[in-house]
């Protein structure tokens, strides 16, 4: 940051005699090295900037025309400012370098107007940027952790050892492999996976490795909790299925890391994948004897259908791992067909997926919605006010905006009183400094990379308090050399910080003031209503669904529902990943709170569950459920979806919400546990899918139970 800097500055002030070129080159360095929180290695951080380059130009083209007007400049900041925070749904990327981009367009929308010099605010622009980049892929490289691909091919690896195991003698993985599957399953999960190499963006690349590392960790699971069959060894149609799935694991672990498409193993798994379902959805022809007799009931017994419904759904996420993982390396020109449903977004261009992004997040209820419309507001009052009032370094204010405001009241007003004191600390410092040195620019221009590296090295450990304090110092350094200075420099900068984290404070007090913790409530539920929607129709659907025969009936993915549940899930999640970024709330501040032993991971994935599990349930062939299966498997489903609305209620309660506890479900009950005698393997598949999203639900609570009144203050850790 120093380096980068400080050479730009010093190459235009003292070498070109250019002083606009100076303070553009220098503030372009640390709007994006510094105020910027991009994710990565110097390396990929250096990327990203140098995409967003063109957006810089334009950012600082715009605003130098703007400034014309104050009415002109704040409608600009209100609609750049919006546009800048909401690119945060494009990933932590966009998300990280948005408040650098911000000041980018706030530097050249204050006065003077002087359109003449726009040649020489690019120059100086352009050079900063440039600097930064040189300085960060060269100066001190950073090893890069391994990624997400990497990860995703380590997994799938795993997978295939303990498939591997399965499907030969002694039908069983070792404790070892077993370990390694959850060490690796836990690798692709979010939170262990830097920013910069999380794929969340819109792409298609992007989603597709996201739903690469869901299905891969969705395999090892199965793979791990595969019941024992009821015959030693398994027949040949269940280590056939096993087998292939080894065969796709390794192809597409090979795939992730360059190699060739897993076509050939993905046809061999669909195919044995296919004379499973065949086989255990109807009887197959035995002769007459005791000894065909007692394969046929061994083959039709309730273990072995439970091993059958469990091979098959582990054939389902091996599919869908090879499936991504192709189109995650090859994008729309991948060779492993796909399933039109799971796979909405292969054949979408990216402005489409853009705009899917877009639209899923343009309401009220996404915390990037919110987050945008609250600093956006702030920015422009700011804006408004330093215009009005014509404030000296009125972009200070502003700066102090960007800065201080958080995404909950709580956590603004403990930052803005941290930074007072820091800029208080800071104006004291650079009035003495101002005063003893005067105008001698010479003593400025030497302190001032001395203090650069100190305050860039300081300031990110030791806080915000110290950032401002030492920020305070630079700036009045830097502005030294550029103007006649006084000690009234000090008292600007103290006025203009104390003026806009004032400005913070009121939005961030007006706007969400609680941050994603009351939209997590808020989403969870919405995601768990909508979960129950889905149980209740698939339960009913597989109840009184078609023969295999049936070619008129509609299929599953008919029933309404899905994407409102996948909605639900999107929001829940972008909920998530910012409530564990903000700290936890004072107990009392607000009426009703979540109880905090809440697993919310948990409920994110029971819609999750969900959502997967209704799209396979009804895949033909299949075989109609008789009288007694169809009438258990809707009553478990009505259990099912009767607990999810009363843990939803539990979560997001009303101000008339009956406030009965909810007391442990015992799956234990007569007429559910009953296995009905003319259960074919469809039945044993939906009790296994309503069975997880139980034991979903008995997560969701970390305790036994969610408290009795959901508006009374959450107990103690």
């Amino acid at each position: 940051m120093t380096l980068a800097a400080a050479a730009g500055f010093y190459l235009f002030r003292y070498g070109l005699g250019l002083p606009v070129a100076a303070t553009y080159a220098l503030f372009a360095a640390v709007a994006v090295g510094g105020l910027s929180r991009i994710p990565g290695t110097g390396r990929q951080r250096a990327a990203t900037v140098a995409r967003a380059l063109p957006v810089c130009w334009l950012l600082v083209a715009v605003g130098t025309y703007l400034s014309v007007r104050t009415w002109c400049a704040v409608v600009g900041m209100l609609l750049i400012g919006f546009v800048l925070a909401f690119a945060a749904v494009g990933g932590p990327r966009p998300a990280g370098a948005a408040p650098g981009l911000q000041l980018l367009y706030i530097l050249p929308s204050f006065p003077p107007y002087d359109p003449g010099s726009l040649p020489e605010r690019l120059i100086g622009t352009t050079t900063g940027l440039v600097l930064f980049i040189v300085v960060e892929t060269l100066v001190l490289p950073e090893p890069a952790p391994p990624t997400y691909r990497v990860r995703a091919a380590e997994a799938a690896r795993t997978a295939a050892r303990v498939a591997a195991q399965l499907a030969t003698p002694p039908y069983a993985p070792t404790a070892e492999d077993l370990r390694a599957a959850r060490q690796t399953g836990q690798a692709l999960r979010s939170l262990t996976v830097p920013d910069a190499d999380r794929p969340a963006g819109p792409a298609v690349r992007d989603r597709a490795l996201t739903h690469t590392g869901l299905a891969t960790r969705t395999l090892l699971s199965r793979l791990s909790l595969l019941p024992s069959p009821p015959e030693a060894p398994p027949r040949p149609e269940v280590t056939a299925v096993l087998t292939a799935v080894t065969g796709l694991a390794t192809a597409t672990a090979a795939c992730l890391r360059g190699g060739p498409s897993p076509l050939a193993p993905f046809a061999a798994l669909a195919t044995a994948r296919a004379r499973l379902s065949a086989l255990s959805a109807d009887p197959p022809a035995f002769t007459d004897g005791a000894p065909s007799v007692h394969r046929a009931a061994l083959w039709f017994s309730a273990a072995a259908l439970r091993v059958h419904a469990a091979v098959l759904e582990i054939a389902d996420a091996a599919l869908a791992m090879g499936t991504a993982a192709d189109l995650a390396m090859r994008g729309r020109h991948a060779s492993v067909a796909v399933a039109p449903g799971r796979f909405w977004y292969a054949s979408q261009r990216s402005p489409v997926l853009w705009w899917h992004r877009i639209r899923g997040h343009a309401g009220q209820r996404s915390v990037f919605f919110q987050n945008a419309v609250r600093l956006a507001l702030a920015l422009t009052a700011a804006r408004l006010v330093a215009g009005l009032d014509t404030l000296p370094h009125g972009f200070w204010a502003m700066l102090a905006t960007l800065t201080l405001t958080r995404t909950t009241v709580d956590e603004t007003w403990s930052t803005i009183r941290t930074a007072l004191t820091g800029t208080l600390a800071g104006a004291l410092v650079t009035a003495g400094v101002l005063t003893l040195v005067g105008a001698d620019t010479v003593w400025y221009a030497a302190l001032l990379p001395l203090w650069m590296l100190f305050a860039f090295t300081v300031g990110p450990v030791k806080g915000i308090g110290w950032a401002q304090g030492l920020f305070t110092v630079l700036v009045a350094l830097v502005f030294a050399q550029l103007a006649p200075p006084t000690w009234h420099l000090a008292e600007v900068r103290m006025l203009d910080v104390l003026i806009g984290s004032a400005v913070g404070a009121v939005f961030g007090l007006l706007a969400w003031p609680r941050g994603a913790h009351d939209e997590l409530r808020r989403t969870a539920a919405e995601l768990l209503r909508r979960a129950a929607e889905i149980v209740v129709a698939t339960s009913a659907a597989v109840a009184d669904g078609p023969a295999a025969d049936d070619a008129a009936a509609p299929p599953l993915s008919a029933v309404p529902g899905h994407r409102s549940l996948q909605h639900a899930v999107i929001l829940a999640e972008s909920a998530y990943a910012q409530y564990l970024s903000e700290p936890t709330p004072v107990e009392g501040s607000v009426r009703r709170a979540a109880p905090r032993q809440v697993d919310w991971q948990t409920a994110l994935i029971a819609g999750h569950h969900a959502l997967w599990g209704s799209d396979r349930l009804l895949e033909p062939p299949q075989r109609r459920l008789g009288p007694l299966a169809a009438l258990s498997v809707g009553a478990l489903g009505e259990r099912v979806a009767g607990r999810m609305l009363l843990v939803s209620a539990a979560l997001d309660p009303g101000d008339d919400t009956p406030t009965a506890t909810l007391r442990p479900f015992d799956p234990a009950i007569a007429e559910l546990a009953a296995q009905p005698p003319d259960a074919p393997r469809l039945y044993y598949a939906t009790v296994s899918w309503l069975d997880a999203l139980l034991n979903d639900l008995s997560h969701i609570a970390r305790s036994d139970r969610l408290p009795a009144d959901p508006g009374a203050p959450p107990p103690r850790a």
